[in-house]
């Protein structure tokens, strides 16, 4: 699929531009300080590039930390790689945006501290759009929401899309017409959500679309744990939906794959068994090596896959099966693209980033644009571009 929106390569960038740049750096806070940097590093493309034309950006970003609303520390950090000046309030930046010089960069505080952000607010995004001459957005992993940083300011300025948007949509999108064979591994839950139906919800439609148009689709994780139980297993305590999404359908297609064994108890007291064992007292945690040796057995013959989210559950400490994973994949050299925040994790945690094809920074974004193969900042880039 074409989309025809405009790139920031493209854009009239010259000294004294003003540019309203958007990115994600809603990375994790603990104890103060960042702890990874992979959207930071991911983001400096596009920075460097403004910077070298003479730009004055200003950056847009949000978080949504447990330990603070501010992004205070994130410009601390950014600021140890490339020069940025940090502004408290949206009412200080048009004094310090007239004072700041050519190739200077600021970063406005948290967004969304703005009501007028996560409404949609158009004449929030008006007065945005009115401090600079062109808008970029370079925040795929966020462009699914409909947010006035995101859809709201391409009203008011020509908009552009920068490197990592880019990059984010021309890899993810190989998923809509991928080398053969091709094998689809979602799984995961999200743990800022509290009902495990909003995870099913965003991800089993998903299963349904791939089911048809990959070779493989495996389905692992808490997702498993509703197709278990529509075989009619147990599955005791472990995280499932109270609704159903097409599961018969889905476990008459001979595509399905799910996991081979499961692995339940506690960190401390692991116990490996078929899912038709589980008991009405145990919580499944993770897969176990049957599963892991069928998919990579799978990988052999894999010429594309696409992963998204952990096959255990990762933040309790059930880290093996999602590494394991990792690393098969790692090491087949298939043509893959990961996502998903425990995934990226993973990843990070093993130093594999540069042995994927490609690393998503988006989790429901790309979740979304694989299910609508578009984005909310995407449609709004193209609407950009076809008046400007």
């Amino acid at each position: 699929m074409q989309y025809k929106f405009k790139k920031i390569e493209d854009a009239p960038i010259s000294s004294g531009t003003k540019v309203l740049l958007r990115l994600d750096l809603n990375v994790p806070i603990v104890d103060g300080q960042v702890r990874d940097d992979f959207r930071i590093k991911k983001s400096l493309k596009t920075l460097e590039f403004l910077k070298n034309r003479g730009a004055k950006t200003i950056i847009i970003a949000h978080t949504d930390s447990k330990e603070t609303d501010s992004l205070k520390v994130v410009a601390e950090y950014l600021n140890t790689i490339i020069k940025v000046d940090f502004v408290p309030s949206l009412e200080e930046l048009p004094e310090r945006l007239g004072a700041l010089g050519d190739g200077g960069i600021l970063f406005l505080e948290n967004i969304r501290n703005n009501p007028g952000e996560i409404k949609n607010d158009l004449h929030f995004a008006q007065t945005l759009a009115s401090l600079a001459d062109i808008y970029v957005n370079d925040a795929f992993s966020v462009s699914h929401r409909a947010h006035a940083s995101i859809v709201g300011i391409p009203n008011f300025l020509p908009s552009y899309a920068g490197f990592l948007f880019c990059e984010e949509v021309v890899h993810v999108s190989r998923a809509f017409n991928p080398p053969r064979p091709f094998l689809f591994i979602l799984a995961g839950a999200n743990k800022k959500l509290t009902s495990t139906s909003l995870v099913s919800e965003t991800k089993f439609p998903l299963v349904t679309k791939f089911l048809k148009s990959a070779d493989s689709v495996f389905v692992g994780g808490a997702l498993a744990n509703d197709l278990f139980k529509a075989e009619g297993f147990e599955i005791g305590h472990s995280k499932h939906s109270e609704s159903d999404f097409g599961f018969e359908a889905m476990l008459h297609n001979p595509k399905l794959l799910l996991p081979l064994d499961v692995v339940v108890g506690d960190p401390q007291n692991k116990i490996s068994k078929k899912p038709n064992q589980i008991l009405p007292e145990e919580i499944v945690f993770d897969a176990g090596q049957e599963t892991l040796t069928m998919l990579t057995e799978k990988l052999k013959s894999a010429q594309f896959v696409l992963w998204n989210g952990t096959i255990g559950a990762y933040e309790q400490g059930f880290v093996e099966g999602t590494e394991a994973l990792a690393k098969a994949i790692a090491e087949s050299g298939v043509e893959a693209i990961v996502g998903g925040g425990d995934t990226l994790a993973a990843i990070d945690k093993l130093a594999l980033n540069d042995k994927f094809s490609f690393v998503s920074t988006g989790g429901g974004a790309m979740l979304d644009f694989l299910a609508s193969e578009t984005l909310p900042g995407i449609a709004a880039l193209e609407a950009s571009a076809a008046h400007n």
